[in-house]
């Protein structure tokens, strides 16, 4: 009998061991199991980010498009997208390269290839380039169809109606789409420093102004929400005339209109300037009718570049300039 205890003895501690081992073994096995799934969730997480990180699906004023991230052949249509994306150091393939902008001159090189005009695109060039993304505004958008069959594209003109919102979420998209979101904030954030204390200046100053544009002898005003709106609705320069219609190419005016309002400030952009002609805004504006007004008598006719206010806006190059210009228009002694 005693040696039958032994033996029961033994055979249950036998057991015991054997079951330890089982339940350590399935211990680890899970173990292992979840470290397995957790390693899965992470590379699948990880692939979803990679794969969301290829694209951007991009709302815009003409539809919805899926941008790629990072596009190698980049075709713009827009001197303020391109001065933006120059700024930020990003390459383009192909632009317009009839009436560029002086400050953009070298886009006229043999580095990049001319894309036809802002109006009549080269179509048979970029069926040639193929490009990966196409970038339009206003003088574009009526072939906007017909380019979106050749490559993603999207509209990025400035809505004037929101002129530093709408400027700021286009520099903000281009940041994202060419992964520059840091430069792209850093440079935003310099800018909007400047537009304060030009505010700060203009409230000071208390004085009202009038925006012309000149072309081939005629003027035209333009007024809050314009094209060049930015100077009373975001600058702070209060209006001369606060019933200047609203319209593409401004309210046609005379030279009576211009002393009848007599602004303190006369803000002239010359479109012959850029596209030609036999008058400047100079030539234009020197009679008796303007040289009356105070703005003339006070010298403060302030010549604005075209290069900026008409052939590019929108950009961070054209904005941060055209704070400079107003600010040293109202403040030139």
């Amino acid at each position: 009998m005693k040696k039958f205890g032994w033996l029961i003895a033994v055979f249950a501690i036998l057991l015991m061991a054997a079951c330890g081992a089982a339940e350590t073994e399935g211990q680890e096995n899970n173990t292992e199991d979840q470290a397995s799934e957790e390693v899965e969730d992470n590379n699948s997480g990880e692939a979803e980010a990679e794969q969301e990180a290829t694209e951007i699906e991009v709302s815009h004023e003409l539809g919805e498009t899926t941008v790629p991230v990072n596009p190698e052949k980049v075709v713009v249509f827009d001197f303020g997208t391109l001065d933006t994306l120059d700024k930020l150091g990003v390459e383009v393939t192909a632009v317009p390269q009839d009436n560029l902008p002086s400050y953009l001159e070298k886009y006229q090189g043999e580095n990049y290839q001319n894309a036809g005009t802002l109006f009549e695109p080269d179509f048979e060039k970029l069926a040639e380039i193929d490009p990966d993304l196409i970038i339009i505004s206003g003088r574009t958008s009526e072939v906007y169809e017909d380019l979106k069959e050749l490559a993603p594209t999207i509209y990025m003109g400035v809505d004037t109606d929101r002129y530093l919102d709408s400027f700021e979420e286009n520099v903000t998209l281009i940041g994202e789409i060419f992964q520059k979101e840091e430069a792209a904030k850093e440079e935003l954030a310099s800018i909007e420093t400047a537009i304060e204390d030009l505010k700060e200046t203009t409230a000071s100053k208390e004085a009202r102004g009038l925006i012309i544009l000149t072309n081939d002898g005629s003027i035209n005003a333009y007024g809050a929400g314009s094209r060049f709106g930015i100077i009373h609705d975001e600058f702070g320069v209060a209006l001369a005339d606060e019933e200047i219609e609203v319209a593409t190419h401004g309210q046609n005016v005379s030279f009576e209109y211009v002393a009848e309002k007599n602004p303190d400030y006369l803000f002239v952009i010359d479109r012959n300037q850029v596209v030609g002609g036999e008058y400047s805004a100079e030539k234009t504006l020197d009679n008796d009718i303007v040289n009356r007004t105070t703005a003339a008598e006070n010298d403060q006719i302030v010549y604005l570049s075209p290069d900026y206010w008409y052939l590019s806006g929108g950009g961070l190059i054209s904005v941060a300039e055209m704070v400079n210009e107003i600010k040293a228009g109202i403040t030139a002694e």
